[in-house]
């Protein structure tokens, strides 16, 4: 396929970039440790953690890791939300020359035994609120090194103090539990002080991070991201988002805030990976989904950089304290993970002047793959442009490329494309073609100036007597109309047509009927994409990270309140 995209570039962003510049993730880092040294690198409640203090609570952890018995190689899980031990944990580890391997905290038993013993990890570093999670599955997936980290850990004596009681005993966060053997995180980082820290040669081609896929589809598998996938990421998204980020004024230190979960790979590279890279201050947010917290947190800083999923800008934007936040110094708004619907993006430039710049990637992308321009000014409907270094294809069932015009899977060759799927060599087999291309399994299609848009994915595409009809048209469509908050569109069965489409939706406006939505759709729908079932709920079923759970409104029926 020609890069007739090339020539959409903006100007100053390279077609290639040279990725080759550090052997490994823990270069990277360590020259970001001694380059920015002074500058803060993390905001937690309220307190500064500066790019020194990382480095030496990450040396000290990594020294922990090597005097435990552990080896370079060895898969570690890390399962904590956006708190600062995640990032010194982190270090650590790849410093120590191991593994890796993140964990949603919000996992059950289930789910968190099935990635213990499929990564085969040997440690295991978890904020005590879900402790009790893993004390469920320890007698089936045994760890030999748990590490026990509080939210107060690093706040100070007081401070921290303060917080693990709220947490604890006011909230009720931290449900009971027994793990008599586990270490506490400062006792951890009080032992490594005490040991001498042996730097373990790391290149390009040893592994960084399994990053388990959503499990959404099926049973979740580990991407094996490399040194050299994840370092060639950052710097394809530092040479995408220069148009925007050169607008922070001169001297002025990048703010980013870190609402995305770290552990997820969109939040990994692009916020914490690329803020280091960039000597920017990540501001981290534990709860993203309180919003009150969350604008009250950012009604304290200056920031220039939100990366988020479709969810949370909508819910913010919507929220009546979003006012209170000065939005004005803010030059990048990402979005990524999900479509961005054009009313959330509308809504979004309207109250901040920002517009959100849609970017497409995945797990085992690193993940940009995909973005808009990020000097565009408004909502484009698009996934944008293949970054640099980046090729997209367009493939049918048989691997062959589409005529232009025509739908077909998306495909990604670059050198941020995972190795493979953690011992799955038939997994990754299916996926991956003989020249090098990653199928997405996503199905798309490219205009002629080399912009991509996403139809949907194949398997949520519904078929309405042998039409195709793709949730995310639906989706945009209906959640134009003012009275609707967000909603989702699925297939269920019908005797006559096989398929017909239902859609789930959140009232923004509780006057809004059946009847409303259904006149909107005859205005704006072609027959047989009109949704034959129409629900009212109060939320829908979303991952942590925002993306909406189709399948649990196919699977589960409709709750009694529902309309």
């Amino acid at each position: 396929m020609e890069k007739v995209w090339l020539k959409q570039y903006p100007a100053g962003v390279p077609a290639e970039v040279k990725t080759d510049v550090y052997p490994s993730l823990v270069a990277l880092l360590e020259e970001s440790f001694q380059k920015y040294s002074r500058l803060p690198a993390y905001k937690f409640m309220g307190k500064s953690y500066s790019f020194s203090q990382i480095d030496e609570l990450s040396r000290a952890f990594a020294a922990y890791l090597q005097a435990s018995g552990l080896q370079r190689g060895d898969r570690i899980a890390v399962m904590m939300p956006n708190v600062p031990q995640y990032p010194v944990a982190v270090a650590g580890i790849l410093r120590a020359g191991m593994v890796v391997v993140n964990v949603n905290p919000l996992y059950t038993p289930r789910e968190l035994e099935h990635q213990l013993k499929d990564s085969g990890a040997k440690g295991l570093i978890i904020l005590e609120n879900f402790a009790h999670t893993y004390q469920a599955v320890q007698a089936a997936a045994p760890i030999q090194h748990v590490i026990l980290a509080a939210m107060g850990d690093t706040l100070g004596f007081l401070k921290g103090a303060i917080v693990n009681y709220v947490v604890r005993k006011a909230k009720k966060l931290v449900p009971p539990f027994e793990l008599p053997k586990a270490l506490r995180f400062n006792d951890a980082i009080a032992a490594g002080r005490n040991k001498t820290f042996t730097a373990p040669a790391v290149g390009p081609d040893d592994i960084a991070v399994l990053q388990y896929t959503g499990g959404t589809t099926g049973v979740s598998k580990g991407a094996v991201l490399l040194h050299r996938n994840l370092v060639a990421n950052v710097l394809q998204s530092e040479a995408w988002y220069q148009p925007a980020l050169g607008k922070v004024p001169a001297g002025e230190q990048l703010v980013t805030i870190c609402a995305l979960p770290l552990y997820h790979i969109f939040g990994f590279n692009t916020n914490m990976m690329l803020g280091l890279r960039m000597g920017g201050c990540g501001i981290l947010l534990a709860n993203p989904r309180d919003l009150p917290s969350v604008l009250k947190e950012l009604s304290n800083e200056r920031f220039h950089s939100f990366p988020a999923v479709n969810t949370l800008f909508n819910a913010l934007a919507n929220h009546p304290d979003f006012d209170k936040v000065d939005w004005s110094h803010l030059k990048i708004s990402v979005g990524g993970g999900m479509a961005v619907q054009q009313a959330t993006a509308r809504l979004w430039l309207e109250k901040t002047g920002c517009p959100i710049c849609e970017g497409y990637g995945l797990s085992e992308t690193s993940p940009v793959a995909s973005c808009n321009p990020v000097d565009v000014a408004a909502y484009t409907g698009t996934i944008g442009l293949p970054v640099p270094n980046t090729e997209l294809a367009l493939l049918d069932d048989d691997g062959n490329t589409v005529p232009n015009g025509q739908a077909g899977e998306i495909a990604i060759r670059g050198p941020q494309v995972m190795a493979g799927y953690w011992q799955r060599p038939d997994e990754t087999a299916k996926v991956m073609t003989a020249d090098g291309f990653f199928r997405t399994g996503d199905v798309g299609v490219m205009d002629e100036r080399g912009y991509f848009r996403i139809v949907d994915r194949k398997k949520d595409m519904i078929l309405v007597s042998g039409f195709n009809v793709y949730p995310n048209e639906i989706e945009d469509v209906i959640t134009q109309m003012a009275g609707v908050l967000e909603c989702a569109a699925v297939g269920v069965a019908d005797e006559k047509a096989g398929e017909a489409v239902k859609v789930v939706i959140v009232k923004k406006d509780p006057a809004l009927t059946e009847a409303d939505v259904r006149h909107w759709c005859e205005a704006n729908l072609t027959g047989y994409k009109r949704p034959r079932v129409i629900e009212f709920r109060t939320d829908l079923p979303k991952t942590p990270v925002g993306k909406v759970l189709r399948r649990e409104l196919r699977d589960k029926p409709t709750p009694a309140t529902a309309r």
